[in-house]
C-alpha cells in the first residue's frame, strides 16, 4: 500500500465515521463538532486529488463560518429539544417510508453503475493546469455555472438572514438607538441655549 492510499483510506474511514456521528448524537453541540471533523478529512480528501483550493475553501468558509455558524445559533437557540423528541413516534412511519425510498434509490444506483468502455477506472497522475487550479475553477463557475452560483448565494443569504431572525430577542428594559428618531431630529431639541449673566455659573 503506498502512502497516499494509507492517507486516502484514513481521511476516508474517519469522514464516514464523523458523518454518522453528527446524525446519531443526541447533542446538537456534538454533532456540529463533528460536522466540522467531517469537513476537516474532506479537506484531506481534496489535497490528495490535487485541488488545494477546494480543500482550502472547504476550511475557512465551512469550518470556519457555516459550521461555527451552526454551533452559535444552535446555543443561543435553547432549544428544548426533550419537547422536541416526544412527538418522534408519530413522524416514525413517514420518515421509515422515506428512508426505505431513498435505500431503493441508492442501491439502484449503485446496482445499475458501470463505467464507460473508453473510460479509464484509474488515473496514473493528478491533472494539471497551465494556470492553476484556482483559475479552472474559477473560468467554469464563473461562465457554466454562474446562474447556479448566484442562487447557491442566495440561499446562504436567506439562511444568514434567518438565523439572525431567529436569534434576535427584545427585551423591555435595554436601551436600543432609534435611527429615524436621531436623523429625525432638529437642531433645537438637540441643542439647548442659556444665558449667562456675567459674573455668574451655569
Amino acid at each position: 500500500m503506498s502512502f497516499a492510499a494509507a492517507f486516502f483510506y484514513l481521511f476516508a474511514a474517519v469522514l464516514v465515521g464523523s458523518a454518522f456521528m453528527v446524525i446519531s448524537s443526541r447533542n446538537p453541540v456534538y454533532s456540529v463538532l463533528f460536522l466540522i471533523l467531517a469537513f476537516v478529512n474532506a479537506a484531506g480528501l481534496f489535497i490528495l486529488l490535487g485541488v488545494e483550493f477546494l480543500a482550502l475553501i472547504l476550511v475557512v468558509v465551512y469550518v470556519g463560518a457555516v459550521a461555527v455558524l451552526f454551533l452559535f445559533v444552535v446555543m443561543m437557540l435553547d432549544v428544548d429539544f426533550v419537547e422536541l423528541r416526544q412527538g418522534f413516534l408519530q413522524y416514525l412511519p413517514v420518515g421509515a417510508i422515506v428512508g426505505l425510498i431513498f435505500l431503493a434509490e441508492l442501491v439502484l444506483v449503485v446496482g445499475t453503475w458501470i463505467s464507460g468502455p473508453g473510460v479509464t477506472v484509474t488515473k496514473t497522475a493528478v491533472m494539471t493546469y497551465p494556470k492553476g487550479n484556482t483559475h479552472a475553477i474559477g473560468q467554469v463557475l464563473y461562465t457554466d455555472y454562474i446562474y447556479f452560483f448566484q442562487i447557491a448565494g442566495f440561499v446562504l443569504l436567506v439562511a444568514m438572514i434567518g438565523a439572525i431572525v431567529l436569534t434576535l430577542r427584545h427585551k423591555a428594559n435595554v436601551k436600543r438607538q432609534n435611527i429615524s428618531a436621531q436623523v429625525n431630529r432638529m437642531p433645537e431639541d438637540a441643542i439647548k441655549v442659556v444665558k449667562v449673566r456675567p459674573g455668574q455659573g451655569i
